[in-house]
């Protein structure tokens, strides 16, 4: 079912354009467009309780990626399940059910909202964002991360908003308000806490209540296996479980293994109510007859997988073997937490989900699911548990001595030790060399767990050329320290900052920051792309047994390509390269579309027409100082974001005609008419493919 509705939904955007999709969505008000892009995983969420995307916006959008950038995708889709019986009054008189109200069921898709997908939005009620960042366009001193995500929706309706049947749905009456949090540091940019408040707006008690997350988890690499191929995509995962941490979790047992060696974990914080156990299980995909792994497809079988049984009195502590969810297959895993005694008319309850990637640790085989391997996993796990905590330092549920740091006497949660903030980093591109420029705000930033300015440092960082052809792209892991500088105390080098630090700071045109300190690099290749970054890093913080911090290197990396910069001198040639350009070059890849060539030493604005030797135009391009060649496929292809600077001196070409057709081997002219002088020069280069 899913793979069909899924080929529909493929089809229908093939038809229809992805556009029109998205608009077809958007008359239902779902809000599916969406996705963390702060840190380092890229997570859909919507405002109809799903997350994930089920690959329907792929690859323009991504589902759950880690590295952001890097097409390993972790989870199809999922959603908020709650469940529970309706009665007359607390102590369960007069009592019907149970109801299980689902975000998503593996027996639906992202293409059809009519069975499973029980929960709906409020006309024109769209997934709000806001930030802590004081950089960002979405600042809000109520942010409770670097990119909050708000969403409410309801299930008392038994239709959606176009009319379509919910099929099956018996509401329980409910209301949820949703608030997703991701942050950009480096020790916590792999998690996204899923926050959630069930409010009871019925006139009804809703008893013995469980709450909870279903995940359909699909760790592929979508650069080396698509998601449209099918069930190839889909039944490679192995699956287990941390009692400790309360977190199920997904590995790919046997399919894209080497470039997706990752664990995802859907991972219970805690709840402000009291409830009895959280609990596991797993199901096999449209399975309807193992007595264990079998697809609920009623609400009492679906309560009775959320009180923890996956079959019978089955449960992941006692009758299951734990050697079976280790076997690819394509499983789908369910966390939830409860009894909550009950929910009555009025009242809500807060739970806290965290959804947790992590790169496999050590040399064992990649298919292997060993406990050495998921040391990475376990630590992630628990920097989300200790965002959760916040002030509650041991995770007891209560205050204790020296942990009220606000004072307000009561626990305040998701604040996380913080690196210094980020400088602000200007990144100059010129020919063979970049200068790198960044102000000084970070050494004034204060510890919200110490209270003390603890600056130490600044540290830059670059990735090498070529990254961006690299089969997995990790931006994070590709960004190489290549200097450090840090305060003259008892810490670290004592390198001090003379070396960096200006006579007097320097502002650019339309930009009215001070920047303080300056790095050049020399030697680099034009035309190639590179990733520069500054973070700021503090003392650490004994008292509180942590480590120095470092700001994310992700926050402000910046493209850049070195090249030539714009000139309208007589005397300067304008040129081309590589020339002659080789049609196997390895930094243009295989496809036509992805084939490049710049022209250098360009005037500030100005037009390219490029002829055949028998004078016939083949393309006129327009060139100004702003250009960075996001019209090409190349940049689309390895870029991908379009941020990438150029020096404005130099232009790509694609070797692609005004009519849409590739160039020919051969020699060809070209003209440059400089748009200010009307000056026009010449020049020629050889295609050889």
């Amino acid at each position: 079912m899913k793979y069909f509705l899924t080929f529909l939904l493929i089809l229908s955007t093939f038809v229809l354009g992805q556009s029109q999709v998205r608009e077809i969505k958007k008359q239902l008000d779902d809000d599916n467009s969406k996705y963390t892009n702060v840190g380092n995983i890229g997570l859909t969420v919507t405002n109809f309780g799903t997350y994930g995307n089920g690959f329907a916006l792929w690859p323009e959008q991504p589902s759950c990626e880690y590295p952001l950038g890097s097409g390993i995708e972790h989870i199809y889709d999922g959603g908020l399940w709650v469940g529970g019986f309706i009665a007359n009054d607390s102590l369960g008189n007069g009592r019907t059910g149970p109801f299980v109200t689902t975000g998503a069921v593996d027996a639906s898709s992202v293409a059809n909202r009519g069975g499973g997908w029980e929960f709906t939005n409020q006309p024109g009620e769209l997934v709000k964002e806001r930030s802590s960042l004081i950089d960002s366009r979405y600042f809000s001193p109520q942010a409770v991360s670097h990119q909050d995500f708000l969403m409410d929706y309801v299930d008392t309706n038994r239709t959606l908003s176009n009319g379509e049947l919910i099929v099956d749905h018996v509401p329980l009456g409910i209301s949820v308000h949703q608030e997703t949090y991701a942050w950009d540091f480096t020790f916590a940019n792999f998690f996204v806490i899923m926050n959630y408040w069930i409010k009871n707006v019925s006139d009804k008690y809703i008893d013995s209540v469980y709450i909870g997350l279903w995940t359909d988890t699909v760790v592929r690499n979508t650069n080396i296996t698509s998601p449209r191929i099918g069930a190839a995509f889909y039944n490679k995962g192995g699956n287990g479980y941390n009692d400790s941490l309360h977190v199920g979790y997904e590995f790919d047992a046997t399919g894209d293994i080497g470039f997706t060696d990752h664990y995802i974990g859907i991972q219970f914080l805690g709840a402000d109510a009291h409830y009895d156990s959280v609990n596991f299980v797993s199901w096999q995909f449209r399975n309807t007859t193992d007595p264990n792994f079998f697809s609920p497809k009623t609400d009492v079988k679906r309560y009775h997988k959320m009180a923890g049984y996956f079959g019978g009195s089955n449960r992941w502590s006692s009758g299951i073997k734990q050697s079976d969810l280790k076997k690819p297959s394509n499983r789908s895993i369910l966390v939830t937490a409860g009894p909550f005694k009950y929910i009555a008319p009025g009242d809500s309850v807060n739970i806290t989900f965290a959804i947790v990637a992590a790169k496999k640790y050590g040399s064992d085989p990649a298919a292997y699911d060993t406990e050495i391997q998921k040391k990475n996993f376990y630590s992630n796990s628990g920097w989300a548990l200790r965002a959760y905590n916040g002030e509650d330092k041991n995770g007891n549920g209560k205050l204790d001595p020296g942990e009220d740091l606000d004072g307000n006497g009561k626990i305040t949660r998701y604040i996380l030790p913080a690196p210094p903030q980020n400088p602000i980093v200007k990144v100059v591109p010129a020919n063979k060399k970049v200068d790198i420029y960044w102000n000084k705000r970070s050494e004034f930033s204060v510890d919200p767990i110490s209270g003390k300015k603890d600056f130490e440092g600044y540290r830059i960082y670059r990735t090498n050329a070529g990254f961006d052809l690299t089969e997995s792209q990790d931006l994070q892991k590709a960004l190489i320290k290549i200097a450090e500088f840090d305060s003259i105390d008892a810490i670290g080098y004592n390198t001090g900052f003379d070396f960096i630090k200006l006579p007097s700071p320097v502002t650019f045109k339309g930009d009215t920051t001070k920047y303080y300190y300056k790095f050049e690099i020399n030697g680099l290749l034009n035309g190639w792309e590179y990733v520069y970054s500054v973070t700021a890093f503090d003392k650490g913080d004994p008292a509180n047994k942590l480590g120095s911090l470092e700001s994310s290197k992700l926050a402000n990396a910046i493209k850049v390509l070195p090249g030539t910069l714009p000139t309208s001198d007589p005397k300067v040639k304008i040129g081309v390269y590589p020339n002659p350009y080789y049609g196997s070059a390895y930094w243009d890849g295989s496809s036509e579309r992805l084939r490049k060539i710049y022209f250098y030493n360009l005037p500030r604005d100005c037009e390219i027409v490029i002829y055949t030797l028998s004078g016939d135009v083949v393309k006129r391009i327009h060139h100004t100082a702003e250009s960075n060649g996001s019209n090409l496929r190349w940049f689309q292809t390895f870029s991908k974001d379009g941020t990438q600077k150029m020096t404005g001196g130099e232009e790509p070409w694609d070797l692609i005609t005004d009519g849409d057709q590739a160039i020919a081997t051969g020699m060809y002219l070209f003209t440059v008419k400089d748009s200010s002088t009307g000056q026009i020069k010449t020049g020629k280069f050889l295609i050889i493919k």
